[in-house]
């Protein structure tokens, strides 16, 4: 039998090797996986666990706590990818548009329409909105854009803190907060993150794409490098501006 449970308190692989090592000790474990990004512990048993009686080893042994099962449910992960079409894809077309709709409603009532200012709100709503479905399940999001990303598969802990760095530039957008700073720092993060949605769609790999978290299970496609492109040249527009 196997069985999935959640562990807090892991924070580098020294970390994973004593919590392995641990479970691993438990009578009738015969095989333990631990995953530090998604902080979840597979552990192989030829007899029933108590939840309770891992949880008192782990805390008597070691600073780490088994928080509870976490295969009470089944991931998005397991789940097939739709087919790549403009339906698929609705979510994603409509949050664009009406990001596109605010923006200018923005301006509405200004004398003279500013495209440079049209290009500011709607890189914050961007950012904002993106950034609210990734924090509604970091780990799930840190897991799959560890899929394609090149920076979170040599830096797993990238995928977590990603979220909170799109938030950080929604609002700085949105208070025009040191533009070429601000600008610059898209570039490069964009710009890389791009890299890896380029080198993954000419692989023609079946994963799914992270950009609205795990919400919806969109499949990668051109639609991602799209994604990322257009607001790399509205950061490099503004900082040439």
């Amino acid at each position: 039998m196997k069985t999935k449970y959640t562990i807090s308190g892991m924070t580098c692989q020294g970390c994973v090797a004593t919590v392995q090592r641990t479970l691993a000790s438990v009578e009738g474990v015969t095989s333990v996986d631990v995953d530090l990004t998604t902080a979840i512990a597979e552990v192989e048993h030829t007899n029933a666990l108590s939840l309770q009686a891992l949880q008192e080893i782990m805390e008597n042994q070691t600073h780490f706590r088994v928080t509870g099962l976490a295969n009470t449910h089944t991931s998005i992960e397991d789940k097939a990818l739709p087919e790549k079409s403009v339906a698929t894809y609705k979510p994603l077309i409509l949050i664009v548009l009406f990001l596109v709709g605010v923006s200018y409603l923005v301006q509405l009532n200004d004398a003279q329409f500013s495209f440079d200012r049209w290009m500011r709100h709607f890189m914050s709503g961007f950012f904002l909105v993106f950034s609210f479905f990734k924090l509604l399940n970091v780990r799930e999001f840190a897991q799959s854009y560890r899929m394609y990303d090149i920076v979170a598969k040599a830096v797993p802990a990238w995928g977590l803190i990603y979220p909170f760095v799109e938030l950080a530039l929604g609002i700085g957008y949105l208070i025009n907060f040191q533009p070429e700073i601000l600008n610059a720092v898209t570039v490069v993060i964009l710009g890389v993150s791009a890299i890896g949605v380029i080198r993954a769609n000419l692989r023609k790999d079946e994963i799914r794409c992270a950009c609205l978290g795990t919400v919806f299970n969109l499949p990668m496609s051109t639609v991602t490098i799209v994604e990322d492109v257009t607001m790399v040249v509205m950061a490099l527009w503004m900082l040439m501006m």
